[in-house]
């Protein structure tokens, strides 16, 4: 069954829609505590010269598959590899993806869920209720599930609408929403007694705190946040125009994924400092630490403790959906153009694949703790799996891929937009993305292993 693949209809449903993709949990849970691990300021400045320097060339690389092959990611690696063995890159892309969205959706769940307590104002009494809310839910035999489920259900309910009337418009609505809900909620954390310490922390570097171990996780870190290596971008590219220009579009997307991550640190470390408490707890961070950060600092203003409890539990509900939409298109283009299914059919089999992973995922770290492979839960497996492995290899073939493989010719008319763009940095990015980006994404692939 043929049928017409969709298109962005506007430059800025380009922009969200792609920014949308990259701007996650990660931003707003995974760089506040990473930052609080590894220094402040100075991580942050490592991570920003990460984007600019790798983060950027990574995208457009992977932009240059996706439009010029206006196909799902296998299709496309296949066609422009001719068929040969480099095109296992797009299905790892899909498998990759799959796997994600079936653990991410438990995490997902979990804010969904937290938002409705908060929304009750069972998180107003601070540390300790929340300490039993999580372990209360978390141990349920069917509450994780049931979550984990309707957040698939409800991506799966944007994704079949196609990719104008579904993804671009659930883009153009939720990401806007997500920055106002981010500037509400920074503006009243700064605004506590003693706040200025967290913003000082947050901007002014200490260079000491900077070694080996720190950059590598600022590269890595970048690398995750922009979605590379999960053929997010790939699948998202083949729906862009041909008038849309490649290096200014990363440039824009990863501008707005940093500026993300610099809000939400500037959302958790005031109030955090201002109770006296340093947000470096790593995945406890927003289901425990922060409920109570923000009770004690709100506790004169209980009423603007609940609202800014309630606000941060749908920014975070917001941040996750704009992901997993992403996600869920990369397998649903897949069987719909490989098996040459309707929109509607796809989806349906991409849900039931990653509810069935996002189910097992949720119930081994809950009700049943001997679901557990190579010695952790298959949820912790899953993202060993794809976090420490899948995603830096992808990037890594995928750098290759462009760099070596792919006919200079088709790269050169993909950045240049056919010669109607100057071209003035091809060459710089051609060897960035020949020689620089892929050692480096090889030590984050070695550190992650502890190799190096």
């Amino acid at each position: 069954m043929k049928q017409e693949r969709g298109h962005f209809g506007s430059r800025i449903g380009v922009i969200l829609a792609t920014a949308g993709s990259a701007v996650g949990l990660g931003n707003i849970w995974r760089f506040p505590y990473m930052t609080g691990q590894d220094g402040g300021a100075a991580f942050i400045l490592f991570y920003a010269l990460c984007v600019i320097l790798l983060g950027i060339p990574g995208m457009v690389a992977e932009f240059v598959v996706g439009r010029h092959s206006s196909a799902n990611a296998a299709k496309a690696y296949r066609s422009l590899s001719g068929g040969g063995p480099w095109a296992v890159i797009g299905y790892m892309g899909v498998f990759t993806s799959m796997i994600i969205l079936g653990f991410y959706a438990v995490v997902a769940g979990w804010c969904l869920h937290y938002l409705f307590v908060s929304v009750a104002g069972d998180l107003n009494e601070g540390g300790q209720s929340a300490q039993a809310v999580f372990q209360s839910f978390s141990g349920s035999s069917y509450l994780p599930v049931v979550f984990t489920a309707a957040f698939i259900l409800l991506t799966h309910a944007v994704v079949t609408q196609g990719v104008r009337k579904g993804i671009e418009r659930a883009s153009n609505l939720l990401m806007p929403a997500l920055f106002v809900l981010l500037i509400v909620i920074v503006i009243a954390s700064c605004s506590l007694p003693g706040s200025l310490a967290g913003v000082k922390f947050l901007f002014h570097p200490d260079f000491s705190k900077l070694n080996h171990s720190v950059t590598l996780d600022a590269l890595g870190q970048a690398f995750f946040s922009l979605s590379l290596g999960t053929a997010c971008l790939c699948t998202y590219a083949s729906y862009f125009s041909r008038q849309t220009n490649l290096l200014r579009s990363a440039t824009q997307i990863a501008g707005l994924d940093t500026l993300v991550a610099i809000l939400a640190g500037l959302m958790i470390f005031p109030a955090a400092f201002s109770v006296g408490v340093n947000p470096d707890s790593g995945p406890s961070l927003i289901f425990v630490t922060l409920p109570q950060v923000f009770a004690k600092a709100f506790s004169s203003l209980p009423v603007v403790g609940y609202v800014v409890s309630v606000l941060f539990y749908a920014l975070l509900v917001l941040a996750a959906l704009t992901s997993t939409i992403s996600m869920h298109e990369i397998g649903t283009s897949f069987f719909c153009e490989e098996l040459r299914l309707t929109r509607e059919k796809a989806a349906w089999i991409e849900t039931c694949c990653c509810v069935a992973i996002g189910v097992l995922c949720s119930l081994s770290v809950g009700a049943v703790p001997g679901l557990r492979l190579f010695g952790v839960s298959l949820m912790d497996c899953c993202d060993f799996l794809t976090s420490n492995i899948l995603l830096p290899l992808g990037s890594f073939l995928t750098c290759l891929f462009v760099g070596w493989v792919v006919p200079r010719r088709i790269v050169a008319d993909e950045f240049t937009n056919w010669h109607t763009l100057r071209g003035v940095f091809f060459g710089t990015w051609l060897f960035v993305i020949r020689f620089v980006c892929p050692l480096c994404i090889a030590a984050v692939f070695l550190h992650q292993l502890h190799i190096i």
